[in-house]
């Protein structure tokens, strides 16, 4: 009898888990899977949750739908496996460090007052088994406001800047927002150090445009220098270099904001010696000018012009450098010639210019 009962046993036992077993068949979900992905800077932020509907309860005063005070557990800001967020660089969560990497996040609300869990426990079922005292890295307070209507759950990014934006948990006609900051130069410029040592090493634009971004911000200009070198004399023995005029102007920029007087003339008149197109003539020309380099400007567009006396806009150019330089009467003589060869379209506005010129208001 006792072996009959064991066998019985083991075969229920078996169908159970036989019963139990899951399979792999695509089915619509009642609360989705949602992934939502945003770049702050060059920081990746990704949030990964489940997306419940509200079909009509009032699900933020229903305490079996969002626990709330943390009684008997956290909610777990989703549905199903905990939510989680993903940050490729240190954040600031309102105010507070938050290291890279993956959390899980959970909230405990209170009245109109939400504590935001974010979790380095961040793989459980929904918030069941969260040890608030061990798993938790950070926690903030934020208030609730009032939002339109939202059937699903969902995470909006919102009032973006350059180095900050606003995460917002909104549902049915609440939304639990967040603030996110980045320190922007600081995580932009070690992206920059990693990612020149890769395939953009071979690359002399990407040299140019990691010094010219630390140019306009005004960071790192030091090493911002020392890369706009590289783009212009190229790495081992030389490898990729390419003089252009594009990264001697940014060049020319670096050295007029750090003051090196000597080296910045050095490399003006090397800009000014290297070949060019009308066309990219005339974009230097313009670029001297806009920095504030007239009287290298006027030389510039002069050469130029006797090179190309066709191209009516160095002509111009020439015009605006005697403006700058205090020489009206030669600036107007110019752009009036200018209107032999220029298309009629342009016709006006250089009229306008003549007068702005003539009455000491024109602006680049």
């Amino acid at each position: 009898m006792l072996k009959k009962y064991y066998a019985t046993s083991i075969l229920l036992l078996v169908s159970v888990i036989a019963f139990a077993q899951f399979h792999t068949l695509n089915i619509p979900q009642s609360s989705p899977k949602v992934q939502e992905t945003q770049k702050l800077g060059v920081t990746n932020i990704t949030i990964d949750y489940s997306s419940p509907s509200v079909r009509g309860r009032d699900v933020w005063n229903n305490s079996n739908i969002i626990p709330q005070e943390g009684n008997p557990i956290a909610w777990r800001a989703g549905a199903n496996m905990n939510t989680t967020i993903t940050f490729s660089t240190d954040v600031k969560i309102e105010g507070q460090l938050l290291k890279a990497g993956k959390y899980g996040f959970h909230i405990i609300p209170k009245g109109n007052t939400y504590t935001l869990l974010f979790a380095h426990n961040n793989d459980q079922w929904g918030s069941y088994y969260l040890d608030i005292d061990k798993d938790v890295t950070l926690r903030v307070e934020v208030e609730a406001v009032a939002s339109s209507f939202s059937e699903q759950l969902d995470y909006e990014f919102l009032e973006r800047t350059e180095n900050s934006l606003i995460i917002g948990l909104e549902w049915e006609n609440k939304r639990i927002p967040f603030k996110v900051e980045v320190d922007l130069n600081a995580t932009t410029v070690a992206s920059f150090r990693s990612e020149l040592r890769g395939i953009n090493t071979y690359h002399w634009q990407a040299w140019n445009d990691a010094a010219n971004w630390c140019l306009n911000h005004n960071t790192n200009l030091e090493e911002a220098l020392e890369w706009v070198n590289r783009s212009i004399n190229g790495g081992y023995n030389g490898f990729a270099a390419d003089k252009n005029l594009r990264n001697l102007g940014t060049k020319i920029k670096l050295l007029e904001t750090l003051n090196k007087k000597t080296e910045l003339q050095a490399t003006l008149k090397d800009a000014k010696a290297l070949y060019a197109t009308s066309y990219d003539a005339n974009e230097f020309g313009i670029f001297l000018l806009r920095n504030g380099f007239y009287q290298d400007a006027y030389d510039y567009n002069n050469t130029n012009f006797k090179k190309y006396p066709e191209a009516w806009s160095l002509q111009l150019n020439r015009g605006l450098s005697q403006y700058f330089l205090g020489n009206i009467k030669a600036s107007v003589k110019d752009i009036k010639k200018v209107k032999e060869s220029a298309p009629e379209r342009f016709h006006n506005r250089l009229n306008e210019i003549i007068t702005e010129v003539e009455t000491g208001t024109y602006k680049l």
